[in-house]
Parts: structure tokens; sequence; C-alpha cells
């Protein structure tokens, strides 16, 4: 099994560093640095600590026709797919179809943050209400400026990870 190690590393809360095997490359941690991951609250803009397993990638089709090169299992995005992130909703932390009643954030976005999203099992199992929710590994904008929680990183450094992981690999978020 392999861990992705992400970790804070600069000036800002959200400055990091993602390694494996004997690659290490840059990464933006959440705006407000990191939480202890039983600490993690909706909206509170850090990425949980722990160790969270990859449990499938979703891309969109119209920028990787074949999908993705990885072992691990892949599925196509569409235009009305979201994530819920309302806390008080059956379908919390998990994904819906937009537009959907309750809160839920789009994954088919004009940036190109969402082409490639790794998504990490926080919280999922069974998602509990107010403890964080969409907490993915995902394609960093440009100047690398903190996420809402995720881990974030080039594109050819998430396409290099996902050539090397396999099923049962994990991304853990440390603390230091």
């Amino acid at each position: 099994m392999t861990i992705f190690r992400a970790r804070p590393d600069g000036p800002n809360a959200w400055d990091g560093q993602i390694s494996w095997d004997r690659t290490s490359t840059r990464a933006a941690l959440g705006k407000a640095g990191v939480i202890a991951g039983a600490d993690k609250r909706e909206g509170d803009n850090r990425s949980p600590t722990g160790v969270w397993p990859i449990r499938r990638v979703l891309y969109r089709p119209d920028v990787y026709p074949n999908g993705p090169a990885t072992a691990l299992p892949t599925q196509p995005i569409a235009p009305d797919d979201g994530w819920c992130d309302a806390s008080d909703d059956p379908a919390y932390n998990q994904p819906v179809k937009l537009p959907y009643p309750a809160s839920a954030e789009r994954l088919w976005r004009d940036d190109s943050v969402y082409d490639l999203v790794v998504v990490l099992g926080h919280n999922d199992d069974p998602p509990v209400s107010g403890m964080g929710s969409a907490i993915f590994l995902h394609l960093a904008r440009d100047g690398y400026v903190g996420t809402e929680g995720c881990v974030a990183l080039a594109r050819a450094d998430v396409e290099a990870l996902l050539a090397v992981a396999r099923p049962g690999d994990a991304v853990e978020i440390a603390a230091s």
C-alpha cells in the first residue's frame, strides 16, 4: 500500500507538500491550514489530518476522453453531477444530481479544478452531519491558493500520482 503524504510546508497556512516513493511536489491545503480529523467541521476551510483511503477518481470526459491513466476505479462526471454539502440533508457528503433541493457543490466546473477529482474516504462511512464534506485531492488553482479543505496539486502531479496509485492506497494529511 502506498501512502501519499501531504503536509504543511511554507509561510502560509495552505502552503503544502505531498510526497510518495521518491517524489515530492508542491500542494495547496485548506485556506485555514490543517486540523485534527475528529475536529473537522463543515465550512472551516481546514484540511483534516488523518489517513484517508482513496475511494475513486472522478474525471471530465471532455478533458480525458479515455479516462485518466490509473489502476484506481474511475467514473466520468456529467454536467448535472454535484456533491451534497448540506449537513442536515440525508445525502450529506454524497454525490447527487443537480439541481438538488439542498446545498450541493457542482462537480462540472468552468475552471479546471475538478477535471480530475480523487475522492478521499473522509467522513463517508457513514457520513456524520457537520463533520466535513467533499474532501478531495484535485487540481490546484494558479498560485496554489488555499482550498476549502482539500489537497490540490498541479495537473501533471495529479496525473503522476494516479499513474502509480493502486486500489487500497491512501492519502495522509499530516500536521507537519
